[in-house]
């Protein structure tokens, strides 16, 4: 049993879930003959036979999948051990990259920092705001250990807390449209009223814009603090987060058009990072200060 390599468990893992010597070879990149010697070896060492070789496809005896599982399971600790020892070489890291998405509202992630990084003088926090796909750029080009943004949470390469949603609301200003606001307004009526959006900031990702009417006349900001001075000053309509616009909502500076075809939407922020990724002692605790703060974060969306 001293013999018993972690080479050996790889390969009969891979086997295993590949169902063929040449498939786990494949995945493993290492050669057939390989792979098949270090299996062979450790059915050798241990006195079992742990694979039926006599279908088209390799597969576990009984023994074979009884062991699997324990293999399995020395294989994730084994992972997590090396994590742990990459994690203890980094040390502290003395800088943190967190990007803040446009949607975001920013009194309550800035607090959110803020109170993290109060109790760790050691760590810089360089922080940087982005628009639509430039977080998510950011941190797949390795320029961000954090993003606070929307994301597809279907996306296999993403860990994710979810903060809450915000409420996208078409508006204009008092005065702007020359027919009367009801839930019937139509995108066709709003092409020849310039339309404000905001610019992608990605450098190299395609751009994206939402709720665009096609046609329309527009003008083109950097950030949703700019867009809703435009908005107010009567210099076109858009759509913005319902966190940034509802004073101007109840004071009547800025008044909603949504309705039956213009019905704006909602997104769901989250806090996201790189999965799989080995994360420094800083970052890993403020993940799990962002676990604990996620309900406080939730429940302040739902009652905003």
């Amino acid at each position: 049993m001293l013999d018993l390599t972690i080479h050996q468990l790889q390969c009969f893992d891979a086997v295993v879930t590949e169902g063929s010597f040449q498939a786990a070879a494949a995945k493993l990149g290492r050669t057939h003959p390989t792979v098949f010697t270090a299996v062979r070896n450790l059915e050798t060492h241990l006195g079992l036979s742990l694979l039926d070789r006599s279908g088209y496809r390799v597969a576990p005896t009984d023994a074979g999948r009884s062991f699997h599982e324990r293999a399995r399971a020395v294989l994730h600790d084994l992972g997590a051990l090396r994590g742990h020892a990459a994690r203890l070489a980094i040390g502290e890291e003395s800088e943190l990259r967190v990007v803040i998405g446009d949607l975001c509202p920013l009194p309550e992630m800035l607090g959110l920092l803020r109170r993290f990084f109060e109790e760790r003088p050691g760590t810089r926090l360089h922080l940087q705001f982005e628009a639509l796909s430039g977080p998510w750029e950011r941190l797949f080009d390795g320029e961000a250990d954090l993003i606070l943004h929307h994301i597809d949470k279907s996306d296999p390469r993403l860990d994710y807390v979810d903060l809450g949603a915000v409420q996208l609301i078409p508006v204009v200003a008092p005065g702007f449209l020359p027919f009367p606001i009801s839930d019937s307004i139509t995108p066709e009526q709003m092409r020849d009223h310039a339309q404000c959006i905001i610019r992608d900031s990605a450098r190299h990702s395609p751009a994206r814009d939402y709720y665009l009417v096609e046609g329309a006349r527009s003008w083109t900001v950097s950030d949703q603090l700019m867009k809703r001075e435009l908005i107010l000053q009567g210099m076109g309509w858009g759509h913005m987060p319902d966190v940034l616009i509802a004073a101007d909502l109840r004071a009547g500076r800025l008044l909603s058009i949504a309705g039956r075809h213009l019905r704006g939407g909602r997104m769901e922020l989250v806090a996201a990072r790189q999965a799989g990724r080995v994360h420094g002692p800083v970052a890993d605790r403020l993940w799990r200060y962002i676990h604990e703060q996620a309900p406080v974060l939730r429940r302040s969306a739902a009652t905003a």
